[in-house]
């Protein structure tokens, strides 16, 4: 069978390419296919060792089957319609942020509170000078990813409405690169809900950040130890 494999970030600039093609036998795994793309593309083994593999938009282990048809992605660790017209609560753009637009579209008669989180661009990141950063992301499984985040908000916190709003492209120095908005009907669960929205977001949803510093570039991942979106709830500190 043939697929063809979608890369991102820093994979991608490794192979020097957005997709790789790929022949496999029935029946291969996950893992056969890690193998093929090192074997053609030895530069990314350090790469390949932090990163995971998605299959039809859902985490897969080395083990998952593949079959021909399936979207395949290899995912290095991740960071994070017209406007006359109703925005969909989970939302992957390059336009520029509204945090008016993203709270109103949690804002209901039974919350008592509403937490926003605004993620800005910064300068200074360790003693280094950013000018500007960039976003990209894998948006179908993204906004998957940001539907699951929700759902366990609400197993969680019942009653919790959550909107999440993400840029790509480039962002300079205080632009807004996310946006999240939690509305629960009382103060305490909206502070706890909306730090375990931004938390799993850095966790789990594919969006990487490109640093442009005044003296290189850098693809940033998950900087909360080693990435691991198949780690079970129990594990999770959030």
């Amino acid at each position: 069978m043939r697929l063809n494999v979608q890369l991102f970030a820093s994979v991608a600039e490794a192979v020097g390419s957005r997709s790789w093609e790929v022949e496999l036998p029935d029946g291969a795994s996950v893992q056969d296919l890690l193998t093929a793309l090192l074997h053609q593309h030895p530069t990314v083994e350090q790469l390949l060792q932090i990163s995971f593999a998605s299959v039809n938009h859902r985490f897969a282990t080395p083990d998952t089957k593949l079959s021909a048809g399936d979207e395949v992605a290899i995912l290095p660790p991740v960071s994070g319609g017209q406007d006359d017209q109703p925005r969909p609560r989970f939302e992957i753009t390059d336009r520029p942020l509204s945090a008016d637009q993203v709270m109103a579209k949690v804002r209901n008669p039974l919350a008592g509170a509403i937490n926003l989180f605004v993620g800005t661009v910064r300068e200074l990141t360790q003693g280094k000078r950013t000018v500007r950063l960039e976003y990209e992301a894998y948006e179908p499984m993204a906004l998957k990813m940001m539907e699951q985040i929700a759902a366990e908000i609400e197993e969680r916190w019942p009653g919790t409405e959550v909107a999440m709003s993400h840029r790509i492209g480039k962002l300079e120095i205080e632009e807004a690169a996310v946006i999240i908005a939690v509305a629960t009907p009382h103060r305490a669960a909206s502070y706890e809900a909306g730090r375990y929205a931004i938390e799993r977001l850095k966790e789990i949803v594919p969006i990487w950040k490109k640093e442009n510093w005044d003296d290189g570039t850098e693809w940033i991942g998950h900087q909360q130890g080693p990435w691991n979106p198949l780690r079970p709830e129990t594990e999770r500190d959030v």
